[in-house]
C-alpha cells in the first residue's frame, strides 16, 4: 500500500490562506456550564464543549471560525450548535441506553431540529434561522391530528392503536422511506424536510413515531409500555409492538437515544462525505486513498478516470456552480464530524475528523485530533488488529501522522500561499 508522502501539494481541499491566519476579537468569559461558551484566544475562536464523562476535556473546532474568515457569517450555526449541546448535556450513561419511546431527559425531536439548523445556515446562508419551535409544534399538530381521527382506537387493543397509528402515519399521512446516498437526494436525512415533504430515511421516521407516542403518553391515552422496531434492512418501515409481548430477538433492533442521534449524523456525514468516488467503501479510507492519488503509479485506467472526473467537478466548484454529487459538501460533512465526537461514541470520529482537516490544509489541527484518536482508542496505532479492515484503517491512519509529522516538521514550513475555497458562499437549495 503506498504511503501518503510528504508533500503539502496533494490535498485537493484546502482552505484560502486567509481563513487560516484571521483572528476574532475576545469573547465572554467561560460559564460553569460542562458545555462552555466561546473562549477568548489569540488564535480564531472555536466551540469548546465539555462532555459528561470527561469534563476537562475540550474539543477546539475548526468549521466555524473557518466560515467566519471566508466572509461567512455562522451566529446562526453556533446558536444552533449551542442548543445542540444544551440538549446532548443531559446524556448521562443510563440516559444513553434509554429507549427513544421513554426517554425524558433529552428533547430528541429539539435535538435533530438543532443540527437541521445547524447545516441549512451553512448552505443557505440565511439571515433568518430555521424556526425550530414552529416544526416542533408539528409534532403536536400531528399527535392531535391523530387523536380526532382515530380517537376509537384508545378503548381498542395495543396492537389495534399501534396498527391505527401506524395506518395513519404510512397511509393517511403519506409518510414514506427514501435511501438518501449523495447531498442532492439530503432532504430525507433532515427532520424539518421530513414533516414537510414527508419522505425520510429510518431514523427519521422513527423519531416521528417516537415523538407523537411521547405525545399520546403525555395525553394520558398511552398506559402500556411501547417500543419501536427500528429496520435494518433497505425496505421495512419501523413500526411499533406491545413491548410485554416481545421477543428477545426484538432487542437489537431498539433504538436507543444516542443510537437515534449517531443514526442520524452518520446519514449525514455518510451523504456529504466529499469522497464518494469509492462507493461502496470505508469513509476514512476514500479520503486515505483520495490523499494518495498524488502517486501516480498508482492510478489504473479506472482511479484515472476518477481523477479526471474529480479534477472537472472540483475546477466548477471553484467557480461557485454544484454540478457533481460526487464532490459532496466539505461543511456539512466536518458539522456532523464535529457533532458526532461531541457525542462521544466513538473514537474513529476523531480519526475521520482529522482526516478531513488534513485536506483542507489545517496539518496542526489534523494532527492534534489524530493525537487524540490514538489516546481515546487506548493502543498505539503500531498494534496490528486481526480483522482486515481494522489493519487497513490503522495502516492509513498510521501513514497520516507519519505525513503529517514531516509536514510540520519542514524547515521554514508555512500554510500553503494558493489554497482552494471549498467554504465559499455557494449556496445550495434543500
Amino acid at each position: 500500500m503506498t504511503w501518503l508522502g510528504a508533500s503539502s501539494s496533494s490535498s485537493p481541499w484546502i482552505l484560502r490562506n486567509s481563513l487560516l491566519t484571521t483572528s476574532t476579537t475576545s469573547s465572554s468569559s467561560s460559564s460553569s456550564s460542562k458545555f462552555s461558551k466561546y473562549q477568548s484566544s489569540p488564535r480564531p475562536l472555536r466551540l469548546s464543549c465539555r462532555s459528561q464523562s470527561d469534563v476537562g476535556s475540550d474539543f477546539n473546532f475548526v468549521l466555524h471560525d473557518a466560515l467566519d474568515s471566508s466572509g461567512t457569517l455562522t451566529s446562526l450555526a453556533r446558536e444552533a450548535r449551542e442548543g445542540f449541546c444544551s440538549q446532548i448535556r443531559h446524556l448521562s450513561d443510563i440516559e444513553r441506553q434509554t429507549s427513544i419511546t421513554i426517554n425524558r431527559c433529552v428533547d430528541l425531536g429539539k435535538t435533530a431540529l438543532y443540527i437541521a439548523a445547524e447545516d441549512d445556515s451553512l448552505v443557505s446562508h440565511s439571515s433568518v434561522p430555521l424556526p425550530v419551535d414552529a416544526f416542533i409544534s408539528r409534532f403536536g399538530d400531528l399527535s392531535m391530528d391523530y387523536c380526532s381521527h382515530y380517537n376509537s382506537s384508545f378503548r381498542s387493543s395495543p396492537e389495534k392503536l399501534l396498527e391505527s397509528l401506524e395506518n395513519y402515519l404510512y397511509v393517511n399521512k403519506g409518510f414514506r422511506r427514501t435511501i438518501a446516498r449523495y447531498h442532492s437526494e439530503s432532504r430525507a436525512l433532515y427532520i424539518h424536510s421530513v414533516l414537510t415533504h414527508r419522505s425520510g430515511s429510518p431514523a427519521m421516521l422513527s423519531l416521528i413515531y417516537s415523538e407523537i407516542l411521547k405525545m399520546l403518553r403525555l395525553w394520558g391515552f398511552l398506559d402500556f409500555d411501547v417500543e419501536i422496531f427500528f429496520p435494518h434492512d433497505l425496505h421495512s418501515l419501523p413500526r411499533g409492538y406491545h413491548k410485554q409481548k416481545s421477543k428477545e430477538s426484538d432487542n437489537v433492533h431498539i433504538m436507543t437515544s444516542q443510537a437515534l442521534l449517531v443514526e442520524i449524523l452518520r446519514n449525514l456525514k455518510d451523504a456529504f462525505w466529499p469522497f464518494q468516488h469509492d462507493q461502496p467503501g470505508n469513509l476514512f479510507l476514500r479520503a486515505a486513498r483520495a490523499a494518495n492519488f498524488i502517486d501516480r503509479s498508482n492510478i489504473n485506467e479506472d482511479s484515472g478516470f476518477q481523477l479526471a472526473s474529480a479534477k472537472a467537478a472540483q475546477h466548477r466548484l471553484d467557480r461557485g456552480v454544484w454540478t457533481s454529487v460526487h464532490f459532496g459538501d466539505m461543511r456539512r460533512a466536518l458539522s456532523a464530524c464535529e457533532r458526532l465526537i461531541l457525542l462521544e461514541a466513538d473514537p474513529k470520529e476523531l480519526r475521520d475528523y482529522s482526516i478531513l482537516l488534513y485536506h483542507c490544509g489545517f496539518y496542526e489541527e489534523s494532527l492534534e485530533y489524530l493525537k487524540l484518536y490514538q489516546d481515546k482508542k487506548g493502543r498505539p496505532l503500531r498494534r496490528r488488529p486481526s480483522d482486515s479492515l481494522t489493519v487497513l484503517e490503522e495502516d492509513a491512519a498510521e501513514k497520516l501522522m507519519i505525513r503529517l509529522n514531516l509536514i510540520l516538521m519542514e524547515d521554514g514550513w508555512s500554510r500553503p500561499s494558493y489554497i482552494r475555497n471549498f467554504l465559499g458562499n455557494n449556496s445550495e437549495p434543500w
